[in-house]
């Protein structure tokens, strides 16, 4: 386990705006910065960070939190793994104690299979570089491609041997587990017993996830074997998702976000020759078509995206399907035609990085208009190919989400197809309508009748025995307003009072203040984190160094952590204009009435939920000896909730 003390160097040294900017592109808006959420689909920044506060929150999925809470949820890591992470990424040395035998069978699926796809990476590298087939097969193939050693290294691209288990049996004697190498895919088992390497005798390429660790492994078989695929992948498992990983993106993230743009390719080694060009913003499909969740790691980084293609016209046109998803994401998609007989890797190997790019900025183009030229050529004079090729561009059209541009885009393809823009519209709305209709048929099919009404036997039933009324839910809103004062404001003095009698003078602070005042009646909050909170800011709120909001924000308890930042982040931001021209009071200019107020609005909650227990009791028709006491009690209720309600200054309506 890490000690407090590393913790808190940890939590110091973490930027939030660093830590999120390598997984998000981000955007300064005001005294914060925005970007897309990496949690769920969008395409309206919802994202936002203070590097005041330390914290990030996505306002539409409500995921987020301190820089430990959104590595954890990023990188599906545990606490004190996220906590290496941040450790590593600052240079920290963490000392800890040695793992007890029931720890390290509580590590999850997902570390040990992370673990096990280290040591592959590792040993695959130091075969390709240490073992005599290695260097003759796997180093000599890249070489021979051109690759110089420092790409190699830093892409750790490897080899696996051509002996049919070599890599499993050294896992084996390492003391990895057979489980978790089958689960990789890294090992085969046959007829329940033998064991076999997956990629052996193949090149290796590993495929890295945003923060750098290995998921899977790519393998390119070298010898001609017309029964053997050439590439080989690993298999879906629990941490790694085909479609939800683009090769090359861990090395081109910070890339992409400088130059705003990002250069698709097709394969491995497109991505490798490109960079070894001096373009590093590159990132390979692996020959598959695009997928959403490949287009929204993209999307995270940049709006504009630059598809690459060599002259066959095939794979061209099986691509193109799968890049209409980038339309409907509203990407900004450009296509580069490279010269007959080229491909990214072999052009580049040719190019400097400023002439490569020279050659994409003279010749690169719209996908609509390279989309429809394409088609065009294709269908000729053919009347019913032109039909079919109009029908295909409008579905493309119909696909950007923004009306600007997809006006532009008829009025382009009208001239381009010869075609009236108003035939274009129509076909565009009539898909619309198709889609709106499609819509409502599956919302019917998902639609669930409702219960019917209760009979007037369980009617009776249920005013015979009244439900219980669930007190927490009643009073969340009042204790959780109540403590978002303490987390933010607990350790700010608040009132002093001068005891008559002894001639002394009291202090307390926001949290002091609270803590006694629920004290004086008896009131014990109800959430337990709550609790927490309160009793943890009243008791360190006195210390020199103690911020009520940086401690619960890093506070160890994820949850109470949690809380806490949803405690302290705020929705908007007053607008620097509205700010220029106007005096803006401050919240916390105004705590001598909002505190109060807060713990008098919880207070009043639970003298209205005791007046609807006394009147439900009252229907059961009880003693008269009862009745006189609820009388009674209701009478004193009513005369507190009206001095209660000259303090906050509202109209209470005594019944």
């Amino acid at each position: 386990m890490i000690d407090q003390a590393t913790i808190d160097r940890i939590m110091n040294a973490a930027q939030i705006v660093e830590v999120v900017s390598d997984f998000v592109s981000l955007r300064k808006r005001g005294v914060n910065y925005q970007g897309l959420c990496p949690f769920h689909d969008e395409k309206t920044p919802s994202f936002s960070v203070s590097p005041s506060k330390g914290i990030c929150k996505c306002f539409s999925c409500g995921k987020g939190g301190n820089p430990v809470h959104f590595i954890m949820e990023h990188e599906q890591l545990s606490f004190q793994d996220a906590l290496k992470y941040l450790a590593k990424k600052y240079s920290i040395e963490i000392v800890e104690k040695e793992m007890t035998n029931e720890e390290r069978q509580a590590q999850n699926e997902r570390e040990s299979m992370f673990i096990i796809n280290a040591f592959a990476q590792q040993y695959f590298s130091r075969i390709l570089y240490e073992n005599p087939e290695g260097i003759a097969v796997g180093l000599a193939y890249f070489r021979e491609r051109g690759f110089r050693d420092d790409v190699i290294k830093k892409f750790q691209l490897g080899f696996s041997p051509e002996t049919r288990d070599a890599f499993t049996q050294e896992a084996l004697r390492s003391g990895y587990k057979k489980d978790f190498l089958l689960k990789t895919g890294l090992t085969l088992e046959h007829d329940g017993q033998r064991l076999s390497d997956r990629f052996r005798g193949r090149v290796m390429f590993p495929v890295h996830t945003l923060s750098g660790k290995v998921v899977a492994f790519g393998g390119r078989i070298l010898k001609k074997d017309e029964k053997m695929a050439k590439y080989l992948n690993s298999p879906e498992s629990t941490i790694y998702h085909k479609s939800n990983e683009l090769y090359g993106l861990y090395l081109a993230k910070q890339a992409i976000v400088k130059h705003d743009r990002c250069f698709l390719v097709e394969g491995y080694t497109d991505v490798l020759s490109m960079h070894q060009a001096g373009i590093e913003n590159v990132v390979a499909s692996s020959g598959t078509a695009l997928t959403p969740g490949q287009i929204r790691l993209i999307h995270r980084f940049s709006n504009n995206i630059t598809v690459l293609y060599d002259g066959d016209a095939a794979g061209i046109k099986a691509s193109i399907r799968g890049i209409d998803l980038l339309l409907k994401e509203g990407m900004n998609i450009k296509v580069v035609l490279l010269p007959q007989g080229e491909d990214p890797d072999s052009f580049s190997q040719k190019q400097s990085a400023s002439s490569f790019i020279e050659y994409i900025k003279a010749n690169e183009t719209d996908f609509i208009r390279f989309k429809t030229s394409l088609l065009l050529e294709e269908a000729g004079q053919d009347p019913i190919k032109r039909a079919a090729l109009i029908s295909d561009i409008v579905r493309s059209i119909a696909l950007i989400p923004e009306d600007i541009v997809k006006a532009v885009y008829i009025k382009e393809c009208s001239h381009l197809l010869e075609i009236d823009e108003k035939v274009l519209i129509n076909e565009i709305n009539k898909l619309k309508i198709s889609e709106l209709e499609k819509e409502m048929t599956r919302t019917q099919a998902d639609y669930v009748p409702a219960e019917p009404d209760p009979t007037p036997e369980e009617l009776a039933q249920a005013f015979a025995e009244p439900v219980p009324i669930k007190r927490d839910t009643r009073y969340d809103p009042y204790e959780r307003e109540i403590i978002r004062l303490v987390v933010r404001y607990g350790e700010i003095p608040f009132f002093n009072f001068n005891d008559e009698e002894t001639q002394q003078e009291y202090s307390y602070t926001v949290a002091e203040y609270i803590a006694y005042d629920l004290q004086q009646d008896e009131i014990e909050l109800r959430h337990p984190i709550y609790k927490i909170i309160l009793e943890e800011c009243a008791k360190h709120c006195r210390q020199e160094e103690f911020r009520s909001e940086r401690y619960f924000v890093t506070y160890p308890d994820i949850e109470t952590s949690k809380m806490a930042i949803e405690l302290s982040t705020d929705r908007y931001q007053l607008s620097k204009i509205h700010s220029k021209f106007q005096t803006v009071e401050h919240e916390q200019d105004r705590l001598l009435e909002v505190v109060p107020k807060a713990t008098m609005a919880l207070k009043d909650a639970m003298l209205r939920d005791e007046i609807r227990t006394l009147q439900e009791e009252l229907k059961r028709m009880p003693t008269m000896e009862r009745i006189m006491e609820i009388q009674q009690r209701l009478i004193q209720i009513n005369e507190i909730r009206v001095q209660l309600a000259k303090e906050l200054g509202e109209r209470i309506v005594v019944r």
